[in-house]
């Protein structure tokens, strides 16, 4: 006989969907246990980006304190330097105070804040170390969660069930939900480069005719990305590391020298893209939020704000059903209201991703400037570029619909 655990919530997944969630019903007095199948946080290449909109939930938990003594890089505008021609692509002091900027913080770091913010109520129960296989049913419903630990079989018996388990959900399957695929003609190589002696501006893209490149900064280090074509990986490892060098070289002048310390392939990890949505998030009992319900492209970055968006609309429902006394129909009903007002900013922001995957698609042959710009490009840039920087602010800052925490 395996362990057995029993809560009101049992929450799948130990990423920002997950451990947010958990953290707000805990502190709403919901019992609550988070399987995480890994043993820590330290997962590489994910999104380090932190959003006006989740400072502000931050703020709202009273965490800021905590949060600010964590190493990260506050970034109050996004540049961009199309074939050598810098531009202000995005400036978050246009939004609203105090959170007029995004900051970028390891995950890790942000999900060990989190954590340690929930382990502070007696009723959140954090278990590293729990991978989920599938769930338990009963009375036409799901009961609960069936996960692999190290010691043995755990099931968790629980009213609810919230699958935050990411891209590669295990228990969308367990579910009986498939979601719709959107093809996407790009992947990213992932890689991390050492700072340049001669500090350079913080610039997370950089595009030429034969090159796109993002560059985050991370403390001590530059998390850096190259687009490329879908499926091309092998034609890129065959071209030779030298070539590969060249293009981060020639794509971003001022890492020619740090471009050195990719030694072996091994250095340089492959991110396939995904863009995909469930058309129904929820079967009696369960519930998918993050990207178990939407993959997301790294596309603005905004795969972590909305994962933590979903995962306060989840608490703003569940609460209310829970202290009226936690009924099915009720648990059904808030599930259905999650989704009813998370499914359209998704899907806007998806369309707003796809299309631009379709003008990088290639990570090759894109000339958006002259340099020097045109006249005619000039003139463009005056009239438009001040409107589309309020716009991408907006968007990339708070997404569509961004929630607030009630009361």
């Amino acid at each position: 006989m395996g362990q057995q655990l029993r809560a009101e919530v049992c929450v799948v997944g130990g990423g920002p969907a997950g451990i947010v969630l958990g953290l707000l019903l805990a502190r709403a007095g919901i019992e609550v246990v988070v399987l995480e199948k890994h043993d820590d946080f330290l997962r590489d290449f994910r999104g380090d980006t932190v959003h006006p909109s989740t400072l502000n939930l931050i703020d709202a938990l009273g965490l800021r304190e905590r949060f600010d003594a964590v190493p990260h890089t506050p970034l109050p505008t996004l540049d961009a330097v199309v074939n050598g021609v810098r531009l202000r692509a995005v400036d978050f002091t246009t939004l609203p105070p105090p959170n007029r900027f995004v900051t970028l913080m390891p995950q890790w770091d942000l999900l060990d804040l989190l954590a340690s913010e929930g382990a502070r109520h007696p009723s959140f129960h954090l278990v590293m170390g729990a991978e989920a296989t599938d769930v338990t049913r009963g009375e036409g419903r799901v009961r609960g969660v069936r996960a692999r630990t190290a010691e043995g079989e755990l099931v968790v018996e629980a009213k609810a069930v919230v699958a935050a388990d990411g891209r590669a959900s295990a228990m969308r399957p367990a579910l009986g939900l498939e979601p719709w695929v959107y093809g996407v003609p790009a992947d990213v190589l992932w890689f991390r480069l050492p700072e340049p002696q001669t500090p350079m501006p913080a610039t997370l893209g950089w595009a030429t005719a034969d090159a796109i490149i993002v560059t985050i900064p991370r403390p001590g280090y530059l998390q850096c990305g190259m687009i490329i074509p879908k499926g091309a990986v092998d034609a890129t490892h065959a071209a030779g590391l030298d070539a590969f060098r060249a293009r981060v070289s020639a794509t971003v002048p001022p890492l020619r020298e740090s471009a050195a310390a990719l030694v072996s392939w091994d250095d340089i990890k492959h991110l396939s893209v995904r863009i995909e949505r469930l058309w129904r998030w929820w079967i009696p009992g369960a519930l998918c939020i993050g990207d178990a319900a939407h993959a997301m492209s790294p596309v603005f970055g905004v795969g972590i704000n909305y994962a933590v968006q979903d995962a306060v609309a989840t608490a703003n429902a569940l609460i209310p059903a829970f202290h009226a006394g936690g009924a099915p129909e009720a648990i059904d009903r808030a599930f259905t209201a999650v989704q009813r007002r998370r499914a359209l900013p998704t899907a806007l922001m998806q369309a707003m991703q796809r299309g631009v995957h379709r003008v990088i698609a290639t990570g090759r042959g894109l000339r958006l400037l002259h340099n020097p710009p045109t006249r005619g490009e000039r003139a463009l840039l005056r009239l438009v570029l001040p409107l589309a920087r309020r716009v991408m602010s907006r968007l990339v800052g708070y997404g569509f619909r961004p929630e607030r925490l009630r009361r």
